[in-house]
């Protein structure tokens, strides 16, 4: 079968209820390629009349929005044990740099880091548990993780859906390409925030090296 004639035969909920699911359990905490699947389903819209682009966007919305507020109460209940078993079982994405690196953003930013994180590949798997864990007050969660799903999610629909329709000859007839364009954009966000959270660990160490000499 034809890959474009295999695209129209893809059932509509099918593809809501999969980005729904994988952008909710990303936003709970679990390391899951949410933008990749968001930007691949937008690209899929704009190609396909039987995905309606607004449904699409709330299923994307509603999935960030729940999947943070659940990450929040198991980040609240679990506490600081939670990121330590988080890190034994997910080295690569909450290991000790990592984690460091999102508490400085936290205190940094306060509840403008759950906005924000929304659009950092890494920090994205953060926000929920991580604001739980520093008890951050619940209202103020709740208003940057509504805001922040909205615009992420529903922004990032639009923009691509919108450009998908501009070039969507062009991605008929290589559907395939824009896929590998998706791919491609997560994995460059990802190895983005790996490098700063490497480059936080070291700014870390050498911020302790004088005390641990004047210790000596």
């Amino acid at each position: 079968m034809h890959i474009q004639e295999w695209l129209e035969s893809v059932p509509a909920v099918s593809v809501y209820l999969l980005v729904g699911v994988v952008i909710g359990l990303e936003s709970l905490g679990i390391p899951l390629p949410g933008e990749i699947v968001l930007v691949s389903a937008a690209i899929l819209a704009a190609t396909q009349d039987h995905i309606n682009p607004f449904v699409l966007g709330a299923c994307a919305t509603g999935g960030a929005i729940i999947g943070d507020s659940i990450g929040y109460l198991i980040g609240r209940k679990g506490g600081q044990p939670l990121l330590h078993w988080a890190g034994r079982k997910f080295p690569k994405h909450f290991g000790p740099d990592h984690v460091a690196m999102a508490e400085a953003k936290f205190d940094k930013w306060g509840m403008w880091a759950v906005f924000f994180g929304r659009f950092i590949a890494l920090l994205r798997i953060f926000a929920g548990p991580l604001a739980g864990v520093l008890k951050m007050p619940y209202w103020k969660f709740l208003i940057a993780n509504v805001l922040g799903g909205i615009v992420w999610a529903g922004g990032t629909t639009a923009l691509i859906y919108s450009v998908g329709v501009v070039a969507e000859e062009w991605l008929k007839r290589f559907s395939w390409l824009g896929l590998v364009a998706a791919l491609l954009f997560g994995l460059g966000s990802f190895l983005l925030m790996k490098h700063r959270a490497k480059k936080a660990a070291a700014a870390r160490e050498a911020a302790k090296s004088p005390v641990a000499a004047t210790v000596d």
